[in-house]
């Protein structure tokens, strides 16, 4: 009987110990024991993959180099991922913002295994189970302990060949989104919904502006600041209980326990020349421990997000002069 490479096992191996973990994770969440958004999860687990991997073939392969260590560890970490979308367990957002993290911390596994194997080989037992140890050991330590929530703002502007007050009357109320007339972005191809429409319920401070996206996404924006031709402030209330599930991923759901909007608003400057410059302006609430990672990917989306819908409107007040 053909016994299974060292390669085989160490892919196979790496992809159980993964999705042994998430799941694990997933219930320990209840308990405060341990969670899928923490940094053990997202950064220490796709170490002990990559380690795994490159463990066994260490074994048959002493003559791998670390920039092979470092590539080989990816492939279970690309099994893992694509199981977790065909089983349900993730989707495409998630997949797509952890991807980059666990491609480069499999990396540093795979180049950490091999170096255990050529300087500490007779430990090499040792260290393998320590390493797929340390995130279980972590998580409850980092759930219970370790808050490093962050709040920022994002900030972008266009300039629009367009009266100001032309410009403002687009802002409360925004009629029906035909699907060719928002431009595709990157958020759209990760599975973010797009918008598709806003109605404001009045006009001043204290109105309703309930803005409604694809897969029923429906929210709403409390004006906090209403000057015409100026500015239009407001505060989000959203209520995550009244966005689908299928919308967005539970773990970065809007208005959830890791990541909501607080305010927005939209500036309107006049230049010399009678152009407008519009300015959108979003500020952001992340309770996830990622700090700088979850920092990057929130600018990401929300910038590429804010240009969308700027060009929207930009390209509706050109053609209302």
């Amino acid at each position: 009987m053909r016994t299974l490479s060292p390669k085989y096992i160490g892919i196979i191996l790496g992809v159980l110990y993964g999705i042994s973990i998430r799941v694990f994770l997933e219930f320990s969440d209840a308990f405060n024991f341990g969670s899928l958004v923490t940094i053990s999860f997202m950064f220490l687990v796709p170490i002990a993959i990559g380690y795994i991997r490159i463990y066994f073939e260490c074994k048959l392969n002493k003559s791998m180099s670390y920039k092979q260590m470092a590539v080989k560890a990816w492939q279970p970490i690309f099994v893992f991922l694509l199981v977790s979308v065909v089983t349900l367990l993730e989707g495409s957002i998630c997949v797509a913002m952890a991807l980059p993290a666990f491609m480069l911390f499999a990396s540093i596994g795979g180049v950490l295994a091999g170096f255990v194997h050529r300087k500490l080989e007779k430990e090499s037992k040792k260290v393998v189970m320590s390493v797929a140890l340390i995130p279980l050991i972590l998580s409850p330590l980092e759930v219970n302990f370790l808050k490093l929530s962050q709040t920022y703002e994002v900030k972008n502007s266009v300039v629009i060949n367009a009266p100001i007050d032309v410009v403002w009357r687009q802002l409360a109320n925004v009629s029906y989104i035909a699907e060719g007339e928002f431009p595709m972005s990157f958020s759209q191809l990760i599975g973010i919904p797009r918008p598709l429409q806003a109605d404001m319920d009045a006009q001043g401070v204290g109105a309703v502006r309930t803005s409604k996206w694809q897969n029923g996404v429906v929210f709403k924006e409390v004006i906090t600041d209403w000057q015409p031709n100026k500015q239009m402030l407001y505060q989000f209330d959203i209520d995550p209980d009244l966005i689908p599930d299928n919308a967005l991923d539970k773990h970065v759901k809007l208005g959830g326990e890791y990541f909501s909007p607080l305010y927005g608003g939209y500036y309107l400057a006049e230049t010399a020349n009678g152009q407008t410059v519009l300015t959108l302006k979003t500020t952001v609430e992340d309770n996830t421990n990622f700090t700088i990672y979850s920092r990057l990917w929130g600018e990401v989306i929300f910038q590429d997000f804010h240009n969308s819908l700027l060009k929207l409107m930009k390209s509706r007040a050109e053609k209302a002069v």
